[in-house]
């Protein structure tokens, strides 16, 4: 049964950096890739990112490139998003994804099975 649990959510300023994790378990990590999405209240979900089992990003979002990266670790089974020079309109409810493929789609961000979620909160 796969198993997201995400954490580091929070209240940063304006320019400020967050790292979320996203502990996994429950399946063969290694072998799926692994994504982002976020959802604001009011506002449809929006994916961000994807790393593949071979550590090849995708981005979906125009508004997060140059300042989120991707990133995961094999031994511990976990994801990572950095987030860099944050903005206002970056507040949503966070989450990680996993499709159990081992590619990222070019059109969505994996959306399958996903966590419980953490806030992310961007104000002076």
């Amino acid at each position: 049964q796969v198993q997201l649990v995400e954490s580091g959510g929070g209240t940063v300023q304006p320019g400020g950096s967050l790292r979320l994790s996203c502990a996994t378990s429950g399946f063969t990590f290694a072998f799926y890739a692994m994504g982002w999405f976020r959802q604001a209240p009011g506002k449809e979900r929006e994916g961000l990112l994807c790393i593949s089992s071979t550590y090849e990003p995708t981005y979906y979002s125009d508004s997060v490139k140059g300042r989120f990266t991707i990133a995961r670790d094999k031994v511990n089974n976990m994801v990572y998003l950095q987030m860099d020079y944050m903005k206002p309109e970056d507040t949503a409810y966070y989450y990680c994804a996993t499709d159990l493929v081992p590619h990222c789609y070019e059109d969505h961000a994996p959306r399958g099975s996903w966590g419980q979620g953490v806030q992310v909160t961007v104000s002076p």
